[in-house]
């Protein structure tokens, strides 16, 4: 029979990490189902420069292994695997891990939202080399630089917005002949002399070594192709919240967001969320772990309520 535990926390990027170490510290002896690979977002990034404490940056990776370290040394339990069900809709909370099943009293739900990419070998192997999906997080590394921004939603105008502070020039493909974004954003990018426009196109290519030299750029009506250099590719085609593990047992928006309903509370008694696979608007490491703060304290107050 299994265990019947305190908390299950299901997630391991900043909101599930910082769930962890409070929950811990408060004697919950949460068990940590990372998912795999472990670390979430952070994990694929090289430099982190606005995360609160560390004047000299520090790598992604090691930000979080450094989160893990500080849980683990307050008693929380880390189980590298990927959930393969969960049981919302009976009481204790079930989840499954392959052929294992592991009980809970409550849930915090920190699986975080997977980015759009454009599923590229080069995209891939040049994450953190010059591709990005966060210009929140990198634009400063971009100073008097020429980029790419890929996409033509509000994000991807936002992002061209943010790096015209920065880059010497800033060039949005979109794969349509007009964009999705929001009248008022692109009344400003279109104002912006460093922004410039490639109408129904898609990126073919990202050409570059060690770090990224040019992007391949195909016209879909002509078939004509060409080249564009540039220093940085942000990827701003969207983010998908990693749920589906979840889906018609707790209520989410339109997109497959989790909704909060009072502070980390969800629709489920018992059930928390923290992080990206609830915010649809800030995104950031300092966000997520905040929420991971919040979710573990409004987790062991309720724990207390039902004892």
């Amino acid at each position: 029979m299994a265990e019947l535990r305190e908390l299950i926390i299901i997630g391991s990027g900043p909101a599930g990490m910082t769930a962890a170490i409070y929950a811990a510290r408060g004697n919950l002896k949460p068990l940590v189902i990372t998912g795999l690979p472990p670390g979430g977002q952070l994990m694929l990034t090289s430099e982190v420069e606005n995360y609160p404490g560390f004047p000299d940056s520090i790598l992604g990776p090691e930000l979080m292994d450094r989160m893990r370290k500080q849980a683990e040394r307050f008693g929380a339990e880390f189980l590298e695997y990927d959930v393969t069900s969960v049981s919302l809709l009976k009481y204790p909370f079930e989840v499954r891990v392959n052929e294992d099943v592991y009980k809970a009293k409550a849930i915090i739900i920190a699986t975080g939202a997977s980015v759009r990419w454009l599923g590229l070998e080069s995209e891939r192997r040049l994450i953190g080399r010059g591709v990005s999906s966060c210009a929140t997080c990198d634009a400063p590394f971009f100073n008097d630089k020429d980029v790419v921004v890929v996409g033509g939603g509000d994000t991807a105008i936002d992002d061209a917005l943010m790096l015209t502070k920065y880059a010497k020039k800033v060039t949005v493909v979109h794969r349509r002949d007009k964009l999705r974004a929001s009248k008022i954003l692109q009344n400003r990018a279109f104002k912006n002399r460093k922004i410039n426009f490639k109408w129904n196109s898609v990126v073919e290519d990202i050409i570059g070594d060690k770090k990224v030299e040019s992007v391949v750029i195909k016209d879909v009506k002509t078939g004509e192709k060409s080249k564009i250099d540039c220093q940085g590719v942000f990827v701003a085609i969207g983010h998908k919240p990693n749920t589906d593990l979840f889906k018609g047992q707790i209520e989410m928006d339109d997109n497959g967001y989790i909704i909060r309903k009072n502070n980390t509370e969800t629709n489920i008694k018992g059930v928390f969320v923290a992080g990206d696979v609830c915010d649809t608007r800030y995104r950031q490491a300092i966000t997520a772990a905040g929420m991971g703060c919040q979710a573990a304290m409004d987790a062991e107050k309720y724990l207390e309520s039902i004892e």
